[in-house]
């Protein structure tokens, strides 16, 4: 009888030590995985939207038209 009550007090434990996700785990510079994903694309829309060199001579955005 007490070996049975060993395992149902061990089982849970078992059990949630499974449970979880890796991405909830925060990695280098404190974020998460998925917060990291979130910074990579912020920082990729950034790039995309800066001038270009031939652009910067302009002083025109790529997709802004001045009205004439």
């Amino acid at each position: 009888m007490t070996r049975y009550r060993a395992i149902l007090a061990l089982a849970p434990a078992i059990f949630l030590a499974g449970c979880g996700s890796s991405d909830s785990q925060a990695g280098p510079g404190g974020v998460t995985a998925n917060e990291a994903q979130a910074l990579d694309e912020a920082a990729e829309m950034i790039e995309e939207r800066r001038l270009k060199p031939d652009e910067a001579e302009n002083g025109q955005a790529e997709g802004s038209e001045t009205e004439e």
